[in-house]
């Protein structure tokens, strides 16, 4: 498993309360959601690395 890093963000009250119902009606956790949703937004946009490819090198 990859690790995970911690990270502040802030967002607006109604975004979150979106975020956490969504969050609720497909049983995840708020932050499994925001995984979720970053992670599929990553894959719409090709820019998930590869397998065996570092995130590092994507930056390039």
């Amino acid at each position: 498993m990859s690790k995970k890093k911690a990270f502040a963000l802030r967002i607006s009250e109604e975004t979150m309360k979106a975020i956490e119902k969504w969050a609720a009606d497909e049983f995840r956790s708020t932050n499994g959601q925001l995984e979720w949703i970053i992670r599929e937004a990553l894959k719409k946009a090709n820019r998930l690395p590869k397998k065996g490819e570092s995130e590092e090198s994507q930056t390039d």
